[in-house]
């Protein structure tokens, strides 16, 4: 079934002047963030020396030079989305600056963005989801936290940097935890940047929490905000959202529908459904349920003390982690032995909570088809 690379093949010779930016171009944009570009902008002097702009293609011929990592390659089909890219007329000569990457342990903290240029006149400003680090996955979860997290605040500060230093509407998109980004900055940014907002795009990203889903910096950017999200979304139905959603058909099943590659195009758009399916409906349910059982005290102990015994691997990735499964998981389990009574106590009755709502919904839901 088509994808967005089929999308790439079909109108990549179609120029943004033939055909305007739609929706599929945004969630292209959004996985172009997760491509290793840190040595393209480590070498900036040496590359704007060679090739006078730094292009999605001459970034591409450049690490082809010196060597794409390969550790650094999140997914399979992200080999092939670089050079569908780098040779299309419609991608290719696109300008692509301000790419940042930050990764601190000790802030909590896995940040990333890139700014690329439309022939518009305006910019896609692309947040990068969570990536392989364990730092990353923790800021996930911190997310859950009701708290405003170390990436939401760099998200603000990017967005406004980028206008200040090009004066252009822009557009502002991300997947997963991208998305997320992308509304903060959007409803926290200073107001001459937010009336220079054209779209935001959440491409099943978690939502945010009520205290910000009930303000007026959010109903203010209500109309701006679209949420994509496949038929069986988790990620996407995560906390709190007033905006409505799209719904695209995927190839996938549950939540491996978060691959935005199994996400069907046709034509120059994505192929749309009515609802969500049960299945996204009942873990939304039982998700929400679940953490109104502890306070956001308890989440953040449970989350710390599971993060704790994951660090006693020294892995800095989870590349790293999965590399040698079986000295892995014989950490792991020697950490949770050597933990004490009372986090032990912790993660059994939070774990024990959510079987148990589950267990309680999963039941609900199978009477409740019954009657029907």
């Amino acid at each position: 079934m088509p994808n967005i690379l089929d999308y790439i093949k079909w109108r990549g010779d179609l120029s943004f002047s033939q055909d305007k930016f739609n929706n599929v171009d945004n969630l292209i944009l959004s996985r172009f963030s997760y491509l290793p570009l840190d040595k393209v902008f480590e070498d900036y002097k040496l590359i704007k020396d060679k090739y006078k702009n730094i292009t999605i293609k001459n970034a591409y011929l450049y690490l082809i030079e010196i060597g794409i990592p390969e550790e650094k390659i999140l997914q399979k089909e992200d080999k092939d989305l670089f050079p569908a890219l780098a040779n299309s007329k419609r991608f290719g000569n696109l300008k692509i600056d301000m790419y940042i990457n930050q990764v601190s342990k000790k802030e909590e903290k896995q940040f990333s963005a890139v700014t690329i240029y439309i022939p518009d006149n305006t910019v896609y400003i692309a947040f990068r989801g969570t990536d392989n680090t364990l730092v990353g996955w923790k800021e996930d979860f911190n997310i859950s936290l009701d708290i405003n997290i170390p990436s939401q605040k760099e998200a603000v500060k990017y967005v406004e940097e980028v206008y200040k230093n090009t004066h252009r509407k822009m557009r502002i998109g991300g997947h997963s935890k991208g998305g997320n980004l992308a509304m903060y900055a959007s409803i926290f940014c200073n107001n001459i940047t937010k009336k220079n907002i054209i779209e935001v795009y959440n491409n099943d990203g978690p939502g945010l929490n009520l205290e910000i889903i009930k303000s007026l910096k959010y109903k203010e950017m209500l109309n701006k905000i679209n949420s994509l999200i496949p038929q069986t979304s988790i990620i996407g139905k995560l906390m709190y959202h007033e905006e409505k959603f799209k719904i695209i058909r995927s190839t996938q099943k549950g939540i491996m529908q978060h691959d935005l590659y199994s996400w069907q195009v046709e034509g120059n758009d994505f192929i749309y459904l009515k609802e969500v399916t049960n299945e996204s409906e009942l873990v939304d349910e039982i998700i929400k349920e679940w953490t109104t059982k502890f306070t956001p005290k308890q989440r953040s102990e449970f989350i710390n003390i599971i993060y704790k015994i994951v660090n006693e691997t020294n892995s800095e990735t989870l590349y790293e982690m999965s590399k040698n499964r079986f000295k892995t998981m014989g950490t792991i389990i020697k950490a949770y032995r050597k933990t004490n009574k009372q986090n032990k106590l912790i993660i059994s009755q939070t774990l024990s909570e959510l079987f148990n709502v589950t267990k309680n919904n999963v039941f609900k839901n199978i009477n409740d088809k019954l009657k029907k």
